[in-house]
């Protein structure tokens, strides 16, 4: 199968490193991106500043294959916007990598050439058949040597309902509900939002950038938010102990704009029902006169077309079994992770990764440079250079607070906590 390509799936950041990683180790990639151009799923957020600088959000691959075509990296301690991030890193190096990006290709399920998830034989010996459609409806079937899946998860956000399905009406308030940050700066969508009643659910990143936002349109804006933890903790983050100082800002600036009294918290509220412009929680409580509701619950990995692969995924969190522990926010909330790579990302089925945001299923957090850091370790494998692979170094910035385990409110998950890292080298991924 050596002739074969490995069919990289989704042209995001992660993607397109991986691409990259695989040329320099003289291996074929074939990217598919069911979109018109790279980056789509950036450019959605395009308004949105990354508290990542552009030091980590240009893979060392993906620099080296820039570089010869007279590309000019941005200055490493600017944040770009999403928009920024798109334009002037992952279009062009989708543009450098040519041909080997095929756009409008959406991926609809991966098997292994002539047998269904039941079969045993032949399973390391036989190449993967990836399954495409183009935009003009179509179809194709692509052969393998092996797959990366970092399609992401930015399809298949979190629903507003408390207990992980959409809440009771939430499918019928359609038009009311998004799921994304707000870009208010667009004037269709400022008057969509200023001067009404808006509820921001949520308690990451996302969240926190919405509440700043759209404090800024107080007093004529009421603004609550929602908490399903039942006290605000260590939500606001680190602040000036943020190893990454936007990061820690952001926090601030949200922590800043709750004791102002420009945002109304209200805690321990997991939705049950939306009942006209009333949110209803499981307890039966109610916020009422609402106009617009903004849900930032995080996202899930869509496995759907992956159904043929027998994927070793942890029954909690839909990541890979060996990257779970470490990643699992019932355990870790300051999130301390050792090193992982190839090994971790392996499953029974040969040659299939998840990669990216995918890899960590509903874990919160992902930073760039992980995924950079997992590409450059399945390359090498797939490469054979196994002691590349396995060689896995990489420190992420600490958030500066660690409040204990949990993610619900009950006592026994509040006495849990964070790992020591047992080597020095030892990744930390935020909450």
């Amino acid at each position: 199968m050596s002739d074969l390509p490995v069919v990289v799936v989704g042209a995001g950041p992660v993607g397109l490193a991986a691409a990259a990683e695989l040329v320099e180790r003289g291996l074929r990639p074939l990217v598919l991106e069911k979109a018109a151009q790279a980056g789509a799923a950036v450019a959605e957020w395009h308004h949105v500043r990354l508290f990542s600088p552009w030091s980590e959000l240009v893979d060392p691959a993906a620099h080296r294959l820039l570089a010869g075509t007279g590309w000019r990296r941005p200055a490493d301690a600017g944040y770009p916007t999403g928009a920024e991030w798109a334009s002037e890193y992952l279009r062009p190096l989708a543009d450098a990598l040519g041909e080997r990006v095929r756009y409008d290709t959406e991926v609809v399920g991966v098997a292994r050439r002539g047998r269904d998830r039941i079969v045993d034989a032949g399973r390391d010996t036989e190449p993967l058949t990836v399954h495409v459609r183009r935009a003009d409806g179509s179809e194709e079937r692509l052969t393998a040597r092996a797959v990366i899946d970092a399609s992401g998860t930015w399809g298949t956000p979190n629903p507003l309902g408390g207990d992980g399905l959409p809440a009771l009406g939430e499918t019928a308030a359609a038009d009311r509900i998004s799921y994304r940050v707000p870009d208010l700066t667009d004037e269709t969508v400022l008057a969509r939002y200023a001067g009404r009643h808006v509820v921001v659910a949520g308690s990451g990143h996302s969240a926190l950038t919405a509440l700043v936002a759209f404090a800024e349109l107080a007093p004529t804006t009421r603004v609550t938010w929602l908490l399903r933890r039942g006290a605000v903790g260590s939500t606001f983050g680190g602040g000036d102990a943020d190893q990454l100082p936007a990061r820690g800002a952001l926090g601030t600036r949200a922590e800043a704009a709750v004791d102002a009294g420009r945002v109304t918290v209200v805690t321990g509220f997991r939705t049950e029902r939306v009942e006209g412009r009333e949110l209803v929680s499981d307890k039966g409580d109610r916020v009422s006169d609402v106009d617009e509701t903004v849900v930032l619950t995080g996202f899930r990995p869509d496995l759907s077309w992956l159904s043929e692969l027998r994927l070793d995924l942890d029954a909690t969190l839909q990541a890979p079994v060996a990257l779970a522990p470490l990643i699992d926010p019932n355990v870790h909330s300051c999130g301390t992770v050792y090193p992982h790579g190839v090994t971790e990302l392996s499953h029974p089925e040969p040659n299939v990764f998840l990669a990216g945001m995918k890899s960590y299923g509903r874990a919160p957090t992902f930073l760039a440079m992980t995924g950079y850091e997992q590409v450059r370790s399945i390359a090498a494998a797939l490469a054979g250079d196994r002691e590349s692979a396995e060689r896995v170094e990489l420190v992420l910035p600490e958030t500066g607070v660690c409040g204990g385990a949990g993610v619900f409110d009950e006592p026994a998950a509040a006495q849990g906590g964070c790992c020591a890292p047992a080597e020095p080298q030892a990744l930390t991924v935020q909450r």
